[in-house]
């Protein structure tokens, strides 16, 4: 019976070639984005998980209270060995701390071969916590002692070729030789800790005094602490515990520290703390393709009841000759698994072909021999019986109750077929979903564009940034400055701390305004910088005059939100007003205001911000170039910076491309959003194009009659296509409402945004139309040109 119902099966959909070339692509398409999506869902779920214990595994992280909360994955230096010396709460407690792109140096004979990475310093009991076994597993990691490392292999053999790396040396950012005294297997991908060095933790006062401290005065986002738990600990007591520290530490700080456990497991998913993708992305990714697949699944739905009719004397028949319902119902239900599973083959080609787009989109290096497993067999099984029994259910049961005398007379109505009822409810749904999709692309395209081209109040084009890898005084980094300037292509030229925007060197901290005793609610913003600042980055003073060139600090320039900060109406009043910043580290007098820019990206509000030549802290060169000789600047600015920093590795960015990078995750966002409402739309089309076939050739009599009337060619075109009309309108009513309320939700998440305006909503729908009108405007004009003799012989 079963083989019987196949063979079937493969005569109809060979027999209507056109309409199954339509449903198989349709749901193929629908299928292949859900593989997609799968396979980019099941990644990031992967992250992490192959830790013992990992539901032990906790990280300190900070809420800091001032005029508003900042999310810090980070706890102050000295927070973790008071933690282990007050309370028995973990087994296991350790610091790390990142540090991106430190030199490594080899030496090879009498070259020494030099190259960045990114490296970690880590407590020894931070490999007691997680599991990254070495090579030889019957070892331990060995950190304990001062310069002293553990490699991965693949660094291993970067460093070191085919040599045995034990005990072999490198060093460290020109300064500490790092013994080598352990081999980790290479991490998983999908692992927080992606680096390939850990450096002891004992090394790390070598490098940065603040992190190899005990201080309490300030946190610093590339330190870590983790802790592995005892069994059946209670994460709210131990946060009530730890609650009286910044009390105990910080008792004179406005800005007030929580302490907080976040569960290893939520690492990833969580954007406060700066989480490698937001878990809403993850669900908004998967509706996207459960609704592709309810878009495919309605298209068939249409096209199978419409063709109901053609199939009405095959259905007669059966039924005379003693065919039950249920038989004919498991006949087509055969008919939609055979579309189903060649859909499903197609749609596997499909995401093989578009995964290297969906790489370079995420930055990822998916496989899809990496799904290859049970879970995704199982997930596949799973998709091909629910679409089958979503796409075929209804029709399947339309035809199994046709009445066998309408079925051989031929005189079916549409309410035996499906009614013309129920395929406007599913095409205006198809609709909707499309144009949820349209508005939601537009909304992101437009703030984005928005972020993108608005004044972000300083200059941001044909900036390099150039790292100053060492302290310079003030004579080398006049001399390195005056060497640069030697190009006619090099056009402005400043030493700073951190750039304007970007978000790069963050740096918040307090400030004691016009000798008060207290520091004032509010943080502010540490921007560091030489008296060329504000010509380089083209920030406008609106009171008072930069700073002039001394040997000492005792000038400052504020922005005007530090005005409206303190309740100042006019910025001149702050003029001549002394300043204190973070303690004792930067005293001095407002010389000047300017202007307000964006440090952060558009979610964030502008904040108090102020500008000191503080040289000791300079640690990048922004140099203003004419881009229409940029190689020969870049060459110019790289042979100067090497004749300073002879021992360390030239390396460039630009600013524009920093600001980018602020809405990297937004614009991948949006380059998915584009694809996915560009495939719901061409699968809608294919749905359309189907049901205009059967909807010419059900009203071939009509059309023959108004042509023999006098109906012109026009009036014809219009009467097919006004109904479809009327369905899209109907779709924008449902679908408007639904896209503002997400999309309003979504703009939430920015301080500058765009607004709702109408014409979005209006682009949308009318865009709908047009491509409706495309795909059955052939059809339509076909069936209003054909000879009406011809047509009224059909009947």
């Amino acid at each position: 019976m079963i083989r019987n119902y196949f063979k079937i099966a493969w005569r109809n959909l060979s027999k209507r070639k056109g309409f199954a070339f339509i449903n198989i692509v349709g749901l193929a398409l629908g299928f292949g984005c859900s593989i997609l999506i799968f396979l980019f869902v099941t990644h990031h779920l992967s992250y992490d998980n192959f830790h013992n214990n990992s539901d032990r595994i906790y990280r300190f992280v900070t809420e800091e209270h001032r005029d508003f909360i900042d999310y810090e994955a980070s706890v102050p230096p000295g927070f973790a060995n008071a933690f282990k010396s007050d309370y028995d709460y973990a087994e296991k407690v350790a610091k790390i701390v990142e540090r991106d792109q430190l030199l490594i140096g080899i030496q090879d004979g009498t070259d020494t071969k030099k190259l960045k990475e990114d490296v970690f310093f880590a407590e020894p009991d931070f490999f007691k916590i997680f599991n990254f076994p070495l090579v030889e597993a019957a070892n331990e990691v060995q950190l304990s002692e001062p310069n002293t490392a553990v490699i991965t292999q693949r660094m291993a053999k970067k460093l070191f070729g085919d040599d045995n790396p034990i005990g072999k040396t490198f060093q460290l950012d020109n300064k500490a030789f790092i013994r080598v005294t352990g081999i980790l297997q290479d991490l998983p991908e999908t692992s927080l800790f992606t680096y390939d060095i850990f450096v002891s933790f004992e090394t790390m006062a070598t490098y940065d005094d603040f992190l190899g401290s005990e201080y309490w005065g300030g946190i610093n986002s590339g330190l870590q602490c983790f802790a592995l738990l005892r069994p059946n600990q209670n994460k709210v007591q131990i946060e009530e515990a730890i609650a009286g520290y910044p009390k105990k530490f910080r008792p004179v700080s406005k800005n007030v520290h929580v302490y907080k456990l976040q569960p290893f497991s939520e690492i990833h998913f969580n954007s406060l703390y700066s989480g490698g993708i937001d878990v809403k992305v993850l669900w908004i990714f998967s509706f996207i393709g459960f609704f592709l697949l309810i878009v495919a699944s309605i298209n068939f739905i249409n096209i199978s009841t419409a063709q109901s009719v053609y199939r009405s004397k095959e259905v007669g028949v059966r039924k005379v000759l003693g065919s039950h319902k249920k038989q004919l119902f498991w006949q087509f239900m055969t008919e939609t698994f055979l579309i189903s599973l060649l859909a499903l083959i197609l749609g596997f080609g499909f995401s093989v072909l578009i995964l290297p787009y969906f790489n370079t989109v995420f930055d990822l290096e998916l496989s899809i021999l990496g799904i290859i497993n049970l879970t995704f067999f199982g997930f596949a099984s799973l998709l091909l019986l629910a679409v089958t029994a979503l796409a075929g259910s209804y029709p399947g049961l339309i035809l199994a109750r046709i009445a066998p005398i309408l079925a051989l007379k031929r005189k079916l109505s549409q309410k035996d077929a499906g009614g013309y009822t129920t395929r406007k409810v599913l095409v205006v749904t198809q609709f909707a979903i499309s144009i949820i999709l349209i508005i939601g692309t537009i909304v992101v395209g437009k703030q984005l564009q928005y972020a993108m081209n608005s004044d972000l109040g300083f200059d941001k084009s044909a900036i390099v940034m150039v790292d100053i890898p060492t302290t310079l005084d003030r004579v080398q980094l006049d001399a390195l400055k005056d060497r640069m300037a030697q190009s006619p292509s090099v056009e402005k030229i400043t030493a700073c701390f951190a750039s304007p925007g970007a978000g790069y060197n963050s740096w918040g901290t307090s400030v004691k305004y016009n000798n008060k005793a207290e520091a004032e609610e509010f943080s502010i913003q540490v921007k560091i910088g030489d008296e060329d600042y504000l010509n380089t980055f083209g920030l406008n003073l609106i009171a008072g005059r930069n700073f002039y060139v001394k040997d000492s600090v005792d000038e400052i320039l504020v922005n005007a939100t530090f005005a409206k900060k303190l309740g100042l109406q006019n910025p001149e009043e702050l003029i001549g007003k002394q300043l204190a910043i973070s303690g004792k580290f930067v005293q001095g007098t407002i010389v000047g205001v300017i202007d307000d820019f964006h440090n952060q990206d558009f979610h964030d509000d502008i904040q108090p911000i102020f500008i000191a030549p503080v040289s000791q802290t300079y640690s990048e060169l922004a140099i203003k170039v004419n881009m229409k000789n940029a190689k020969a600047v870049l060459n110019h600015i790289e042979g100067q910076w090497t004749e300073s920093f002879p021992d360390y590795i030239f390396e460039y960015d630009f600013l524009d491309d920093r600001v980018a990078e602020l809405y990297e995750s937004e614009q991948r966002f949006l380059a998915l959003a584009k694809l996915f409402s560009g495939l719901a739309i061409f699968i809608g089309c294919l749905g359309i194009y189907g049901l205009i076939l059967f909807f010419v050739t059900q009203r071939t009599k009509e059309i023959g009659v108004r042509k023999v009337l006098g109906g012109s060619t026009g009036h014809i075109v219009l009467l097919v296509i006004q109904d479809f009309f009327k369905l899209i309108a109907l779709a924008g009513v449902i679908a408007t409402p639904i896209a503002w309320y997400f999309m309003s939700r979504w703009l939430e998440n920015y301080t500058y945004k765009i607004a709702l305006s109408w014409w979005i909503y209006v682009v949308a729908i009318g865009l709908v139309m047009l491509i409706t009108v495309l795909t059955i405007s052939y059809q339509a004009f076909k069936a209003a040109m054909a000879n009406p003799v011809t047509s009224l012989r059909t009947e």
